[in-house]
């Protein structure tokens, strides 16, 4: 065997390609749209070598289109699931003995499959399944995923390379080890890059994985798991399942080889989980690793010294993007009163100029949410606070799901902080603000602070800089991600670690360093070149 100190190449953030009119990437587009959007497939789940058919199939509809047929999955049960832990098992001694080098190459080959051949594909998919704009699908399926995957590979040599000192005579190491048993990876319907990357990061430090995506993520996760195929991802290393939680949970959590949880997903489910692997603690071989993002309810405070346009700006883009389906949308605002005329102003004729409708359509900056139990769960918040005291509906407010799931969005103004839409994570295109007198500008941070259980994504506005100081340190537990004059949205990959802490996870940071150490057990080798050869020590001599 030939050995080499291998240096990988130097990742950058990958460039958001503008689909300009008539630019080429638009019109590839277009047709890839089309030619996927008139076939109907049908999605075999991946277990080990094999692609999976059930007699149980589940329809796949576009959610801005949901009378059309996409194609179909096949529902798998607990059997399937004890297949995937088997293939995964099977699969982890020769993984994990494989040089890390030529684990790096799969998934950077995957990244460059993305950046070319699939990027297309992968965009279409996004914006038919999930009802992404082709900008949201951009910087999501394409250039965060293409980032996660050639940022890891990196992080990854950076902890190798990490060793400790030695002392005379002796040579100290540090390796860092697979876990022992496998990983299960939950994940959501919003970002495809997430998606990607909580089955991947673990796999590349040498873990073999069961991934459950979120049904309604399937047919974007179906284009990834083939390009990984393609990349060279051997047999079982990731298994691909589609079944309820409860059949994935019965098997899962009771097998002795459980080692860790990647998630991303509400803040109950994931609470339940890890109640189930705390009683269960007892059947595992190592404590598993358990890394979760969950959620927040994420703020915007300004100042009276803020840019109102600016602040209007962010408000509009970090709430409506994607529907507002995104863990670090903004949905509380504070903000001062002799800003808040000109702010509200410059919101409404936003609102005005914005279009919603189908994907397809460029010109669509706002689309539909992801499914019916959102839509009815959304516009039941809107609902009530129509119908609510010292509420006042700003903008929006309208919903209409015969064609797709589409809701406006829809701005209240709150004249009770502690109102429901701003406690409760809603996740939907739904914002709430709040109208303060400036001179309360501290009392309004500790407010910040104290409304929500959760501690995401949050912003200050100010041109003051002691009121950022303040900000700052006042909310420094509100938020795993914090924005200084940003929205609070669009975490960039080797630029923004993200995540949270509270309940809003465990803030082990995606796209860093330290959510790559959750998926290795270190070991510590000391090696003694010359031993010593009598137990006795210097102290017990005579004088």
């Amino acid at each position: 065997m030939i050995f080499g100190n291998f240096k990988v190449p130097t990742p950058i953030n990958e460039p958001v390609k503008s689909y300009a009119p008539n630019s080429p990437e638009k019109k590839e587009l277009k047709a890839v749209l089309a030619q996927m959007k008139s076939e109907q497939i049908d999605i075999p789940m991946y277990i080990g070598s094999e692609r999976v058919y059930t007699e149980q199939k589940v329809r796949i509809a576009p959610p801005y289109e949901h009378q059309h047929t996409l194609g179909y999955f096949n529902m798998g049960d607990s059997l399937h699931v004890e297949q995937a832990v088997r293939a995964a098992m099977g699969a982890k001694y020769a993984w994990a003995n494989l040089s890390w080098e030529h684990r790096a190459s799969i998934f950077l080959k995957a990244a460059d499959l993305i950046a070319t051949k699939y990027r297309a594909k992968l965009n279409a998919a996004t914006m038919l399944g999930q009802s992404k704009n082709i900008y949201q699908a951009e910087i999501d399926s394409a250039c965060e995923l293409i980032d996660f995957l050639r940022f890891n590979v990196y992080f990854m040599t950076e902890i190798y390379s990490q060793q400790v000192i030695s002392s005379s005579g002796i040579w100290n190491r540090l390796e860092q080890r697979p876990l022992e048993g496998f990983v299960f990876a939950i994940t959501p319907f919003n970002f495809t890059a997430i998606g990607g990357n909580l089955p991947t990061a673990p796999a590349l430090m040498g873990n073999t994985v069961v991934w459950k995506p979120a049904f309604t993520q399937i047919y974007s996760a179906r284009v990834f798991m083939e390009i990984l195929i393609e990349a060279g991802l051997p047999d079982g290393v990731i298994n691909l399942i589609y079944t309820e939680g409860p059949d994935a949970g019965d098997v899962i959590f009771n097998h002795a080889d459980f080692a860790g949880l990647h998630f991303t997903g509400s803040t109950g489910v994931f609470q339940n989980l890890w109640k189930m692997i705390g009683n269960n603690i007892h059947k595992y071989k190592s404590y598993p690793r358990i890394v979760g993002e969950t959620g927040g309810k994420d703020f915007v405070v300004a100042h009276k010294s803020a840019d109102a346009k600016a602040l209007a700006t962010a408000l509009v883009r970090g709430a409506f993007e994607f529907q507002g389906q995104k863990c670090s949308a903004a949905s509380r605002a504070y903000i001062p009163s002799n800003l808040w005329e000109e702010v509200k102003q410059y919101l409404i004729e936003d609102l005005k100029s914005m279009k919603m409708g189908s994907p397809e359509d460029f010109r669509n900056f706002v689309n539909a949410v992801i499914d019916e139990r959102a839509f009815d769960k959304i516009t039941q918040y809107i609902n009530e606070a129509k119908k609510a005291q010292g509420v006042e509906l700003i903008a929006g407010g309208n919903y209409d799901k015969s064609v797709g799931y589409f809701i406006e969005p829809t701005i209240f103004r709150a004249y009770d902080n502690q109102y429901v839409t701003m406690c409760e994570e809603i996740f939907g295109p739904v914002l709430t603000i709040y109208v303060y007198q400036p001179e309360l500008f501290e009392e309004v941070l500790e407010m910040t602070d104290m409304t929500s259980p959760y501690a995401l994504t949050g912003s200050i506005f100010a041109q003051d800089r002691y009121a950022i100081d303040l900000a700052s340190k006042k909310l420094i537990n509100s938020a795993g991600n914090f924005y200084i004059n940003d929205k609070p949205t669009g975490a960039v990959v080797g630029q923004q670690p993200f995540g949270g802490a509270r309940a809003s996870g465990t803030n082990d940071k995606a796209g860093a360093m330290y959510n790559l150490l959750r998926w290795v057990s270190t070991r510590t080798i000391k090696e003694t070149f010359t031993p010593p050869t009598d137990y006795r020590y210097p102290f017990l001599a005579e004088e």
